[in-house]
């Protein structure tokens, strides 16, 4: 099997982002992005995915944290994408439901190709200390649409802003190494009736 790891940077005037996977590691996450709390959910999805994952980040947080969360997230979809490769061989899609105290998320996701983020978390404040959750939409977007997958992620209850979004997080790093894995059963054909992905 050949290795599953890919770095990725991107410099734009508003941000010097670098991004490393490693789809098959042992849940190992090394951030520095000047933003605790994400630098929090992105090591929930490398420990419930054991994928390795270290970002570095500069980016205009003196105006707001947007430009960054976003310029993150699709630093991190690329590296995936170059990381999964052709596809060949992998299971394409994955679900997780992860409960957190009263809080219970569902995301599922397919290694489609396609990009689309059907992203259905309301949040019962505007903050969790001093980070903007509005953001975190704008995180999977970015993700999305350059990792060119599908992704459903539902909040289906909760009470605390904290543990609805850790949840999500959580859940998005188990349905993201359940697509990734290899299935055994279709050695390494294409999961697609078209061929393609």
């Amino acid at each position: 099997m050949s290795s599953r790891r890919a770095r990725i940077e991107r410099n734009t005037k508003e941000t010097r982002i670098t991004a490393s996977v490693n789809l098959d590691g042992t849940g190992v996450g090394i951030f520095n992005t000047g933003l605790p709390f994400l630098d929090h959910m992105l090591d929930q999805v490398c420990r419930h995915g054991l994928v390795d994952i270290e970002i570095k980040a500069e980016g205009d947080l003196e105006i707001d944290a947007h430009h960054t969360v976003e310029d993150i997230g699709i630093t991190l979809g690329q590296a995936l994408a170059e990381a999964w490769g052709d596809k060949k061989g992998l299971r394409r899609y994955g679900h997780a439901y992860v409960p957190l105290d009263e809080a219970l998320s569902r995301v599922v996701v397919d290694l489609s190709g396609r990009p689309g983020l059907e992203f259905h978390v309301e949040f019962p404040r505007a903050r969790v200390g001093d980070f903007d959750v509005d953001l975190f939409h704008e995180f999977f977007q970015g993700l999305v649409n350059h990792a060119r997958i599908t992704l459903h992620a539902d909040a289906l209850r909760g009470c605390n802003a904290h543990h609805i979004i850790e949840t999500v997080f959580k859940a998005f790093g188990r349905a993201l190494r359940m697509a990734c894995e290899h299935d055994a059963r279709q050695g390494d054909a294409m999961p697609s009736t078209k061929g393609s992905l």
